[in-house]
């Protein structure tokens, strides 16, 4: 009997290619299944410090919702750098304008904060729309 843990290399990573439809979907879930798609976590060959995880490709990033009355409390913050350098910006007007970097801003913070993940951020594609054109990679439609 064996008793020792198999470990996954590198080379024995393979990677597959999701569509999930974020339309009437809140935020938060949308985000938490794209993170755990991107690091892996749903793999019985999930290993921590490996990018194990797959490509995600998330639709319909307008019509997601935001729940209770987070749309006009909610406010995301960053800072420049510089003395008074404090920008915020209402997310009422974020998920107007730019709801794909309200997506990505909230699977960014479910990440690990270190070189492995800002390479698994690269490995997801958010669309506003309905179309995409990574059909070539042939994705499979991911339900939650």
């Amino acid at each position: 009997m064996n008793n020792t843990t198999h470990s996954v290399k590198a080379k024995e990573i393979e990677k597959k290619w999701y569509v999930i439809d974020a339309e009437n979907k809140p935020l938060g879930r949308v985000a938490s299944e794209v993170a755990k798609l991107l690091k892996g976590k749903h793999k019985p060959t999930y290993t921590t410090h490996l990018d194990c995880g797959d490509n995600v490709i998330v639709l319909n990033s307008d019509k997601i919702i935001l729940t209770g009355n987070k749309l006009n409390q909610k406010v995301y913050r960053h800072h420049s750098g510089y003395v008074g350098g404090m920008k915020e910006t209402p997310y009422k007007d974020l998920m107007a304008n730019n709801s794909d970097k309200a997506l990505l801003l909230a699977v960014k913070g479910m990440l690990p904060k270190n070189s492995l993940g800002r390479t698994l951020l690269t490995n997801v594609r958010v669309f506003k729309g309905n179309e995409h054109n990574l059909q070539a990679q042939k994705p499979e439609k991911w339900e939650f």
